[in-house]
């Protein structure tokens, strides 16, 4: 009986060795051919630029004197000064062949050979080289024709203030605002019962209102155009005075207790109250306010409308931050990280939607905030009581004002909050702080019963011209 035959014959069409030798056919010639690989041509390479063999060993081009000078500049850029003088850009092989590498135990054979092996790619950090050099692989040598630039200087920021004046009766209270800068250059302070208006142009002192005896101011704020200034008072009122005719426009209520915080928007005028509500008042219109804000579960002791006037900002004796919105009555984010009272609150003006606030003395920290994303930045101890916090509208700083224990003035600068200085002066918690119209300057005030001037920020086009209302008099003066 025969056995079945298992081979199968390469020309029968049905059979799989016939199907694959019908897949993969040669190509014809008139076909072309393509490939992953990508070999490049060094046809067109100018190795006679760097002195270098190439490999189809055709015959360097000359150059003309133009040409040469550039070349020159090229070899020192690329392979140092060393080889400009003659030397040869040196290959491994010839390097070893000549005893250049030495052995890894002897070390006076690399000092003496590192000069000479001018390789194009290294791969040793130089760590002595400037990082400000020219030279495209931070040679510190004056290469020919090239010029360096000198190192900027850091920015230095004044230690003392330019100017001091005496505050009788400014109140050691954490949770008042009892100093604004307004656009106009005026300077209002709260002192005791009376407000007081510092023109910076002039140093004229005027006063604009007293309350009487039953009466005291917890709280000032200009509104951000024109001469409008809002006063709280400690029986729950918020007055609107015309600083410019010293004239009380309107008196509004809503507050049970005393109003130690203000902030305008475009259109809107809020204020904060130790009756742990939020009054939003639109003063174009006849009632004392138009909405109620509740979610704090203490005194409300800081308030800021954002720059684009969407978002508000509150800090409480609750240890909480609240934002909300120009329609919302409860708060759209809660942040409940600080240990302590949040008084300090800033929003930058360079970037939208990042906020930072600081604590009192259990807290001590600054928080940053990004409320587009509602999401936690970062934290820095500052190992004090944060009192206040201002951005600079020039630069990318920032300035806080502390109190217990060390009752310091820092300079941040954002994102790395590296210090840039830090200013002492007052003998009390440095507990209020504004900034001059022109981002230049700001002012301090404390329970020391003093106000000072101190030139922290640059202006926008120079980081070394003072302000215009700075330097004129280093003296003390009194603001009443």
């Amino acid at each position: 009986m025969e056995t079945p035959s298992t081979s199968t014959s390469s020309a029968d069409p049905k059979t799989p060795a016939a199907a694959i030798n019908s897949t993969y056919r040669r190509p014809t010639s008139s076909r072309t051919i393509y490939s992953d690989r990508f070999i490049p041509s060094r046809s067109s390479s100018n190795f006679a630029l760097f002195n270098l063999p190439n490999s189809n060993n055709s015959p360097s081009s000359t150059s003309d004197d133009n040409n040469s000078a550039y070349t020159t500049l090229l070899k020192a850029a690329l392979f140092g000064p060393d080889c400009v003088s003659g030397f040869q850009p040196l290959t491994p092989e010839k390097s070893v062949s000549n005893g250049r590498f030495g052995s890894r135990n002897s070390d006076s054979s690399f000092l003496q050979t590192s000069p000479l092996n001018c390789n194009i790619f290294k791969y040793k950090t130089e760590t002595r080289k400037s990082l400000h050099s020219l030279s495209p692989f931070g040679f510190d040598d004056q290469l020919p024709g090239v010029s360096h630039s000198p190192v900027k200087a850091p920015r230095k920021v004044p230690r003392s203030p330019y100017k001091v004046l005496d505050a009788p009766a400014l109140q050691d209270d954490f949770y008042l605002n009892l100093v604004d800068w307004s656009a106009h250059n005026v300077l209002a302070v709260g002192l005791g019962n009376c407000v007081y208006l510092w023109h910076a142009s002039s140093s004229k002192v005027v006063k604009l209102c007293d309350l009487g005896i039953d009466d005291s101011v917890c709280s000032v704020g200009w509104a951000h155009r024109g001469t409008h200034l809002a006063v709280g008072t400690s029986n729950g009122k918020l007055q609107l005075w015309d600083a410019s005719r010293c004239k009380r426009i309107r008196t509004m209520e809503g507050h049970r207790l005393r109003v130690g915080a203000i902030a305008w928007s475009s259109s809107m005028l809020s204020s904060g109250s130790r009756d742990k509500s939020i009054l939003q008042r639109d003063i174009r219109t006849q009632e004392d306010y138009v909405s109620k804000l509740s979610g704090h579960k203490s005194e409300v002791c800081g308030l800021k409308w954002s720059y684009d006037n969407r978002e508000l900002a509150s800090g409480g004796n609750d240890n909480r931050l609240f934002v909300w919105n120009q329609h919302s009555t409860q708060p759209v984010l809660k942040y409940c990280e600080h240990t302590a009272a949040v008084k300090a609150i800033a929003w930058s003006p360079h970037l939208h939607g990042l906020l930072a606030s600081g604590g009192d003395t259990a807290d001590r920290c600054i928080r940053f905030w990004n409320t587009t994303t509602n999401s936690h930045l970062s934290c820095m101890d500052t190992g004090s009581q944060v009192c206040n916090l201002v951005w600079s509208k020039n630069v990318n700083e920032l300035v806080s004002t502390h109190g217990y224990s060390q009752n310091q003035i820092i300079v941040w600068r954002y994102p790395t909050m590296s210090k840039l200085a830090t200013l002492t002066g007052h003998t009390y918690r440095v507990l209020y702080l504004a900034i001059s119209p022109d981002g230049q300057t700001i002012v301090t005030g404390a329970g020391d019963e003093t106000l000072r001037f101190w030139n922290v920020f640059p202006s926008p086009k120079s980081q070394n011209t003072e302000s215009e209302i700075g330097a004129s008099s280093l003296g003390r003066t009194h603001i009443r």
